[in-house]
């Protein structure tokens, strides 16, 4: 097969000369400096997007000031209203959507239609639905009435104010409808931060907000590098940051918000995740279920499996099995509908998973299967299988955030139990087996922020998702996200 044939709405989108989205259009850049856009299959440069300087970050916080203003005193139904037409303009410009993000992440047309597109509105209308039913609560009091007196009491969820969204290259899109969904959601104004990388569709998602019915100002969007999103954080017009990325840029996330002015921060960090797959499981149910933890989106995933143990008489089997699935899958061009298995997103990141091959061979680890970029145009690596030596090899413990699986050995569940827990992250793990009575009873045991059974990186609106350890702080989903995203306010009343 070959590619599809792009949009001409997506030719024209790409061949603009991209402004920055402030206070509901596009506005002229202060700088002249410009960043390219390279789609990662080829090279090529596909767009340039400007970068932002003081002036405009300045222009949009006040632009988002004002926004909040009115977008906090806009009643819950309306708000929900405007999120719900939103989740139907992304659908109904679906194709267009993820034409752009697969050009510009390498993101192969499959899941750019059905997770970026079709799971954003999915989660954008979850989000929508909470907006009439964010509550305080009634209390009574037990103060004592001195000459007849009483007293009662409540509570209000206000919204926090302008929030700072700083949203990764891996899903650029969804991460996106993430943020500005929890923000929009509680009545927050936003502007959000794209990665340089990726920095496209959140653009035109922009202009469908504004279409949606979204006030000038609610949502604002600046293109730049990571300077732009420092100076966010640490803008005295901002109220809170939402950052989805690495565990050190995470931590320097978080200093700079406390230092600022306390800031509130909700991080969602990476870290080493852990599969276990007990005795008693299907080798070819753990080879697939090795391909959905590990190798979707070439392992570009926060939650993706890097760390995979297995009984020590099956690992050499599963080992294999997983090579045989790996060979067969079609690697090639993410715009051609017949590819399975895609390049990584872009050609700094390529070449740290090179050197981590090169890591694996100075340690004596054994590359059962790949271990190699792949020749040509593009950022391709091949999907590999790594069998550890040891438990301190560095692909045991550094996440690679590649397609890299890396084995090694257990004998007793006691052990799979320490083997899982023995990092410093803890944002998610799996545990494959027939025995639910016994994986019931292993889950509270592991230490992570979500635990998969017989699944692995499959999210879903309703269940709260985030990490614990120095996996990040906060939660995603769910009713949790309300809680960051308001200030709790207590009044009291004396009559």
């Amino acid at each position: 097969m070959s590619d599809i044939a792009l949009l001409p709405s997506v030719s024209q989108f790409l061949g603009r000369d991209h402004g920055l989205y402030i206070d509901g259009g596009y506005v002229a850049c202060s700088t002249t400096a410009k960043l390219k856009v390279i789609n990662p299959a080829n090279g090529e440069v596909i767009a340039q997007v400007s970068d932002a300087g003081q002036s405009d970050i300045d222009c949009a916080v006040n632009s988002a000031n004002l926004g909040f203003k009115i977008w906090s005193k806009t009643s819950p139904a309306a708000r929900a209203a405007v999120l719900f037409k939103l989740a139907d303009l992304l659908e109904q410009n679906r194709e267009e959507l993820a034409q752009i993000e697969t050009c510009q992440s390498g993101k192969i047309i499959h899941i750019a239609r059905a997770f970026e597109v079709d799971q954003a509105a999915h989660f954008l209308r979850y989000y929508a639905g909470w907006a009439t039913k964010i509550t305080g609560e009634t209390i009574t009091p037990s103060l004592p009435s001195f000459a007849g007196e009483r007293y009662t009491a409540f509570t209000l969820r206000e919204p926090v104010g302008v929030v700072v969204g700083i949203v990764p290259w891996n899903f650029s899109t969804m991460i996106a409808i993430w943020k500005l969904a929890s923000a929009l959601t509680t009545g927050c104004s936003i502007i959000i931060k794209p990665s340089e990388f990726t920095p496209l569709t959140i653009l035109r998602i922009a202009e469908l907000a504004s279409e949606a019915g979204l006030p000038p100002g609610a949502l604002n969007v600046l293109t730049g590098s990571g300077l732009v999103g420092k100076a966010l954080i640490e803008h005295p017009g901002t109220d809170k940051v939402s950052f989805t990325g690495s565990v050190p840029t995470g931590i320097a996330v978080g200093k700079g918000a406390m230092d600022a002015k306390l800031t509130r921060a909700t991080l969602e960090l990476g870290g080493k995740n852990s599969v276990g797959f007990l005795r008693d499981i299907d080798l070819d149910k753990a080879a697939d279920g090795i391909i959905e933890a590990g190798f979707l989106h070439s392992g570009q995933i926060c939650a993706a499996a890097e760390r995979f143990f297995a009984h020590r008489s099956q690992i050499e089997p599963i080992m294999e099995k997983l090579s045989q699935r790996l060979a067969s899958l079609k690697i090639g061009s993410p715009l051609d509908e017949a590819t399975q298995f895609g390049p990584v997103t872009n050609k700094q990141h390529q070449q740290k998973l090179a050197g981590f091959f090169e890591t694996a061979r100075s340690e004596n680890s054994t590359i059962v299967y790949g271990g190699k970029l792949i020749e040509g145009p593009g950022c391709y690596v091949e999907p590999t299988i790594i069998l550890a030596n040891s438990i301190n090899d560095t692909l045991l413990n550094e996440e690679t955030f590649g397609p890299i699986a890396t084995f090694f050995p257990y004998d007793t569940e006691e052990e799979l139990l320490h083997l899982m827990n023995n990092t410093p992250y803890g944002l998610s793990a799996s545990l494959w087996t027939n025995d639910l009575s016994k994986a019931l009873r292993l889950v509270p045991e592991i230490q992570a922020g979500t635990v998969w059974v017989n699944m692995h990186t499959m999210l879903d609106p309703a269940v709260p998702f985030g990490g614990i350890k120095s996996s990040g702080i906060g939660r995603e989903f769910g009713s949790a996200f309300i809680d960051d995203y308001t200030e709790l306010k207590s009044v009291m009343i004396r009559y």
